[in-house]
């Protein structure tokens, strides 16, 4: 599961980079790039009992469900956060082991709500 936490990860950071690239003159490259820094340094996943949260500076990014033991949803499923300390128990947005969509179902800001 580590493999594919890094690669989520990785994939929040390439949506935030992608939305802060280019610039049109020197002083916005180097705007955009230390945002980018900043973004990626602090982007960290915190272990909880049920959940893994994934946190950025400014709040939380969302959940994944880390227990075979839940009901409603799959080990490694992507929730949309509710608040700080929960997660959206709606739907899930994907999930890290058996695959989701980098481009349409999350974003930098969080992830995507899935119209079914």
């Amino acid at each position: 599961m580590q493999k594919q936490l890094d690669k989520l990860i990785q994939d929040i950071k390439d949506s935030y980079g992608g939305r802060h690239a280019g610039g049109d003159t020197d002083m916005k490259k180097k705007i955009y790039a230390d945002m980018t820094k900043e973004f990626d340094d602090n982007l960290e996943v915190k272990q909880g009992n049920k959940y893994l949260k994934i946190v950025t500076k400014n709040g939380v990014w969302g959940f994944i469900v880390n227990t075979d033991n839940d009901k409603k949803f799959n080990k490694g499923d992507i929730l949309k956060a509710a608040g700080y300390n929960a997660p959206a128990r709606n739907q899930a947005r994907g999930n890290i082991l058996t695959g989701y969509n980098p481009t349409t179902q999350l974003f930098w800001t969080g992830p995507a709500y899935l119209r079914g």
